[in-house]
């Protein structure tokens, strides 16, 4: 018998806050139809997602994956940072010696 693989929903947001501990909050937007007029519309959600190691910053563009509930709001967690957003302040070169 195969085993299953869980595949689990995948979005890709811009960070809005990381004031939490661990936890960041993920704004995803997407474009609708308007159901009677057909113009598109733009959607927006947020989700609270968890970031192990405090990694993420706003602005930086981030891919979520759905996982078990892990508190009474966070269903998704951090699986992949695509693009950092820039620190302001510092120079492009002098970003990782900064951290």
């Amino acid at each position: 018998m195969e085993e299953k693989i869980p595949h689990h929903k995948v979005r890709t947001g811009t960070v809005e806050s990381d004031k939490m501990d661990k936890t960041v909050v993920v704004r995803v937007d997407r474009m609708s139809k308007h159901s009677l007029y057909g113009k598109p519309v733009l959607r927006v959600k947020k989700y609270m997602a968890h970031d192990e190691n405090n990694e993420c910053r706003p602005g930086d563009r981030v891919q979520i994956e759905e996982t078990r509930p892990l508190s009474r709001h966070k269903r998704w967690k951090i699986s992949q940072i695509i693009e950092r957003a820039p620190v302001l302040g510092v120079e492009a070169g002098e970003e990782d010696a900064a951290e």
